[in-house]
């Protein structure tokens, strides 16, 4: 194993998250939290000073470095190890601020963070300093295009290739490469990404939210996050115009960014001819017209365009794992949780900043499941498995169902670890579903309206560990467990 450039790389990585902290230190000093700001710049500072330290220590070696790229084993243990240490500085000032005053729920919430999971141990939002939330936030819209992707278009000056990176990063089963050079594919993920980031800033603000909220709400929008500075979530503004614009930006949250390089392009048709992208749009018309109807047959509101307005929001939330909330979902009828619960299952689509099984592995399997149907019939026949005109190798499907089992079986693990705690088949389960899928709000005691702060330190660990294997996507982590990860 490369140890000197997964050093470079981790070092080079944490040094990129906390030069971000200039920012909560600005907003720090702009709103009088001069204390909040002076721990921020001493977090960034020492981190700094050790991510020298051990850039110096690896620098030994960058002639063997410029020699050769990253093996696969290489780019799975940098990349894990990042996002654990990203969390763990991430957490500093939550925790040596006293905003947190537990290490295990600081932790907890910065993985929920950089994770775009959503999930939170805070009680009272809205007591926290702003410069505290706007980390909060902030630390969801790094983590939502992927830190390891930014640090990809960064490491080519150090002399190592990123390839490996972005292929245990990137969330879904392919990693589009946009560009000939894997650096301009990230730059260009990035620009995209901060293109978006602007538009729905400034129509947040033509809502009447002010720059601090709609940048807030912005990050935690467009990477699918979640985290509101608002103790109520989205609900708290009570405006069908904001709730369409962070709907629309849940939604573009949720779609593959390659795709928007050919919209960028003019290439409308091909955008249409995903059938990824047509199996997304139509979840979210059905689920959101089942549960308008089941809420208007129920007199949960005045009428059916209300009805509307609340499920469609409620259900990109849930489909693109972001976890917003404009009501109680709680409360509804059983027939609409259920269908709540079973988009847990879903997920943005590949490529996007969503988290979840992803849309095109579930249509690839489900179109598996229709051709094994036709060998039972036809035995002699050849039928070729294609998605999208193109035909899927066997390499690519094993992967797919090796990924839906391992990604159900971590789910009943998960659901019988917080099953010790002695809590309720419902909490357990959508709590497993909701921290694997990176969504953040569950059901039962875990909703939309509750936090995660009443569960043991022990699960709580457990959960952060969850967060981190969604995120990048089961393989990237267990691969580190296994026996011939570690063989010569």
């Amino acid at each position: 194993m490369n140890v000197p450039a997964i050093t470079t790389i981790l070092a080079a990585l944490l040094a990129i998250v906390v030069s971000f902290m200039l920012l909560p230190i600005t907003v720090g000093l702009c709103y009088g939290e001069y204390r909040e700001a002076l721990l921020f710049a001493g977090v960034m500072v020492g981190t700094m000073l050790a991510c020298w330290g051990a850039y110096l220590w690896a620098r030994r070696s960058i002639d063997a470095l410029r020699r050769r790229d990253l093996t696969p084993r290489d780019g799975f243990m940098a990349v894990s190890l990042s996002w654990a240490l990203a969390a763990l500085v991430g957490s500093l000032p939550f925790w040596l601020g006293g905003a947190i005053p537990s290490f295990t729920h600081a932790y907890f919430e910065t993985m929920s963070g950089f994770s775009t999971t959503g999930a939170s141990i805070l009680t009272d939002i809205e007591s926290l300093p702003r410069s505290i939330l706007f980390w909060r936030a902030l630390s969801q819209w790094l983590g939502g295009m992927g830190i390891v992707v930014l640090t990809v278009a960064i490491i080519p000056l150090l002399g190592i290739g990123g390839m490996q990176l972005l292929e245990a990063e990137a969330p879904g089963p392919t990693v589009d490469k946009l560009t000939p050079r894997i650096k301009d594919t990230a730059k260009l993920l990035w620009f995209i990404y901060l293109g978006f980031t602007a538009v729905e800033t400034v129509l947040l603000m033509a809502g009447g939210l002010d720059l601090y909220e709609s940048l807030t709400h912005t990050f935690t929008t467009l990477s699918t996050g979640g985290f509101s500075i608002k103790n109520a979530s989205i609900g708290f503004y009570h405006s069908a115009y904001v709730e369409g614009v962070v709907t629309l930006f849940m939604l573009i949250g949720g779609v593959n960014f390659a795709l928007f390089y050919l919209l960028f392009r003019g290439r409308l048709r091909d955008i249409w001819r995903s059938s990824e992208f047509r199996a997304y749009i139509l979840i979210v018309v059905a689920t959101t017209l089942f549960i308008a109807f089941e809420l208007t047959r129920r007199g949960m509101h005045e009428s059916f365009f209300e009805s509307i307005r609340f499920a469609v929001f409620q259900v990109v939330s849930v489909v693109t794992t972001t976890g917003f909330a404009s009501e109680d979902f709680g409360r509804w009828p059983h027939f609409s949780q259920i269908v709540i619960f079973f988009l847990m299952f879903v997920g943005g689509c590949a490529g996007s900043t969503g988290g979840g099984i992803k849309v095109i592995r579930l249509v690839t399997l489900l179109k598996l499941s229709f051709n094994e149907m036709r060998y039972l019939l036809h035995p002699r026949g050849v039928f070729t498995l294609t998605v999208d005109g193109r035909p899927v190798k066997k390499d690519s499907v094993y992967l797919m169902t090796g990924f839906f089992f391992i990604y159900i079986f971590f789910v009943l693990i998960t659901t019988l670890v917080v099953a010790t705690a002695n809590y309720d088949l419902t909490t357990s389960l959508t709590t497993a579903l909701a921290t694997i899928g990176n969504i953040g709000p569950g059901l039962s005691l875990i909703g939309p309206m509750a936090n995660y702060s009443h569960f043991p330190d022990y699960v709580l660990w457990w959960l952060s560990f969850a967060m981190m294997v969604g995120r990048l996507e089961v393989y990237t982590v267990f691969v580190l467990f296994s026996a011939f990860f570690w063989r010569r």
